[in-house]
């Protein structure tokens, strides 16, 4: 193992498709979403040679999308599925504490009650079940009952004819899409080849034995054939697609549910708590997010492009109307900042509903050489990882040791605490602000010197981009040198959340971005151009279809725009 990172750039992408299209692995897997990403950390730290390719980037479907917690699961506690709570509280304690301590951190929630004895009582029962748990499981075990006073001096905001008290309770919060990249980051770190941008277009058969996949590389263009003794699908909600390309159905069908969420500014709604509440098909989350709050989600059928799905007007208002149930100045359209949508990839089951298919994960192996993941719910990836590479080391004949991945934190995790303690002594070395060094802490942990080393040799990249001056310049450098980000997309939508937490959605920033990456990815004028245009292009087909009623139409509008990666529909 090297005993500095590894970074992701340019030049590590060109090595690592020479070693796949020359070295024959013992895994490799396919999609680069959490699942994946965790699949290839826990096949690589047993001491396999391992591979992980995805047709877009890290996260770039379902695991930059959430609601962006680590957490157990109350509908699933409604649902009397105790194991699968449990394990959730298990993983929330593991990340927060031990594995990704620099992303992760524990926020309070407030459940309004709004019926005056039966929600305290069948509330207050359920929420209590779960902090028992979850009790000394990386959250402060301080579940209050509250009154109706109490819960308005913690959230204002309220619309007070509309509460009679609150039930105050911990989850853990994460940024997804940077917890997937470092996934696959600390999976370099220990030796996975990692590539992004390379599609799967086909399966290698040997007999009935699939003995790897032909690629194609969207960044320039040609075809090749990765061999590998054992192959992982983890595509989620494409699993089908990709089943497809060996001639048959898998032995599960996944149903994809679209989530649609908002993202709000923070000085639109006065609380000093996140919200949950119920809804009549789920769980309705205010969701405090720097200077933000994000609220979710909706969950309905999604039978249209996987890519890209589209949050439609109807999505909107019916957030913003639930939203308003509890709020004395209601939220309008205009103060929506941000919209996103994203799949989950669900077990189908008889319901019609995908409000009640399941949230557990299945593991299949149709073919010999093949194993397929599905299902499942983000927070328990680890446990998906080590069930699907469990799998696949039984067709490797040969003694491979258990999972480790409990005792392996992400990159940027050792060292954290120390350095956040240490954070006035770091500023002043440096010459930022305390503010921007917990920002940076709160984003690479004890990786922040190699950004200080960018900054201290190039101190304009200690500015903040004129665009988003929520972020330094030198983390969108630092993106495409060290994280993996191939396009303007990756870097705005991803590596920062530019895309959502601006209210032009990151067009301000996108030439000055392009521009400062262009030295590391190889970008001319022309290059610089394309990238920004698309992106535009981008924005305006999200905008046009978060105006249409309905989902076909929004759709429709979602797909006016190409794709800047070769060979695909969308971007």
């Amino acid at each position: 193992m090297n005993t500095t990172t590894s970074p992701l750039g340019p030049a590590a992408r060109v090595e690592a498709l020479r070693r796949l299209a020359t070295e024959e692995l013992d895994v490799l897997v396919v999609g680069a979403g959490v699942t994946g990403a965790g699949c290839a950390l826990d096949a690589v730290t047993r001491g396999l040679k391992v591979g992980l390719v995805d047709a877009r980037d890290f996260a770039a479907g379902t695991s930059s999308r959430s609601s962006k917690l680590f957490h157990g699961g109350l509908r699933y506690l409604e649902q009397l599925n105790f194991s699968l709570v449990f394990e959730a509280l298990k993983e929330r304690s593991l990340a927060l504490n031990k594995l990704c301590p620099h992303l992760a951190r524990p926020v309070p929630f407030i459940y309004p009650l709004q019926r005056r004895f039966i929600d305290r009582g069948y509330a207050g029962l359920g929420i209590g079940v779960y902090d028992v748990m979850g009790a000394g499981r990386g959250v402060p075990h301080h579940l209050r009952h509250l009154s109706r006073k109490q819960t308005l001096e913690m959230f204002p905001s309220a619309k007070r004819e509309a509460l009679t008290g609150g039930i105050r309770f911990y989850e853990g919060q994460v940024d997804d899409a940077r917890h997937t990249m470092m996934l696959g980051r600390t999976a370099a770190h220990y030796g996975a080849i990692c590539a992004m941008s390379t599609r799967v277009v086909g399966f290698i058969r040997e007999n009935d034995h699939v003995a790897g996949v032909r690629v194609k590389d969207l960044e320039g263009g040609g075809e090749f054939e990765i061999r590998a003794r054992q192959t992982i699908n983890a595509a989620g909600v494409w699993i089908d697609e990709i089943q497809e390309m060996l001639g048959g159905r898998g032995q599960f069908r996944v149903r994809a549910s679209k989530g649609v969420h908002l993202v709000v500014p923070r000085n639109r709604i006065n609380s000093s708590c996140g919200l949950i509440t119920r809804t009549e098909k789920s769980l309705l989350f205010i969701i405090p997010w720097g200077s933000h709050w994000i609220i979710g989600t909706t969950d309905t059928d999604w039978e249209l492009d996987l890519a890209h799905p589209a949050a439609s007007q109807a999505d909107i208002d019916y957030l913003l109307e639930h939203a308003n149930t509890l709020l004395a100045d209601p939220l309008t359209r205009d103060d929506v900042v941000g919209v996103y949508a994203g799949l989950r990839p669900l077990l189908s089951g008889e319901s019609d509903s995908t409000s009640k298919l399941s949230r557990e994960h299945a593991v299949a192996s149709p073919v010999s050489g093949l194993t397929m993941i599905a299902g499942g719910k983000y927070t328990t990836y680890r446990i998906m990882a080590k069930d699907a590479v469990d799998s696949a080391v039984h067709g490797l004949e040969q003694r491979v040791p258990d999972s480790c991945t409990e005792d392996i934190p992400l990159l940027g995790a050792d060292g954290y605490r120390g350095m956040w303690n240490s954070r006035e002594r770091i500023a002043e070395q440096s010459g930022l602000r305390v503010s921007w060094i917990e920002h940076l802490l709160g984003r690479y942990g004890s990786l922040l010197p190699e950004l200080l080393a960018m900054i201290e040799a190039d101190p304009e990249l200690g500015q903040p981009l004129s665009g988003a001056g929520e972020y330094l310049k030198a983390e969108v450098v630092y993106a495409a040198s060290h994280e993996g980000a191939l396009h303007l997309d990756d870097i705005l939508a991803r590596r920062t959340r530019i895309s959502i937490e601006t209210w032009d959605r990151g067009i301000a920033a996108a030439t000055e971005v392009a521009e400062l990456v262009a030295p590391v990815l190889g970008w001319g004028p022309a290059d610089i151009e394309r990238e920004v245009e698309h992106y535009h292009k981008r924005v305006d087909a999200e905008r046009e279809s978060q105006s249409q009623p309905d989902d076909l139409s929004a759709d429709s509008a979602r797909l006016g725009a190409p794709d800047v990666r070769m060979g695909g529909s969308t971007s």
